[in-house]
């Protein structure tokens, strides 16, 4: 196994405690995991999550765009698997981000990962 697939399946493993109705940040993955300069890697992960049971439709960019939303079937996917959390998303943004937002730092404990 190579370090990119062992960083993906620990991002995959945070991704997977994101609660119903709520939404993080490829960014703030990344810090969680002690790699706060690779929001980009916790992208590529998220690119490749299908199958995997992660629901990357939960993460977003840290203003909450939905900038993944090109890699899931359909135009509106995306969009439609967070609105049916509760999600509300317009204009391809997650609104009252901050009410909705997850963040694993302060809702995980370091050694679950």
């Amino acid at each position: 196994m190579s370090n990119n697939d062992n960083f993906f399946e620990k991002v995959y493993t945070v991704a997977r405690q994101i609660p119903y109705g709520r939404v993080t940040s490829y960014g703030a993955i990344a810090k969680y995991l002690g790699a706060a300069r690779s929001a980009r890697m916790v992208g590529w992960a998220m690119n490749g999550s299908h199958n995997k049971d992660v629901p990357a439709h939960r993460v977003v960019n840290r203003v909450g765009l939905l900038t993944g939303k090109h890699h899931f079937d359909g135009t509106n996917l995306m969009q439609q698997l967070l609105e049916n959390e509760g999600v509300r998303v317009k204009d391809h943004q997650v609104q009252d981000f901050q009410k909705v937002f997850w963040d694993p730092a302060k809702e995980l404990a370091q050694d679950k990962i």
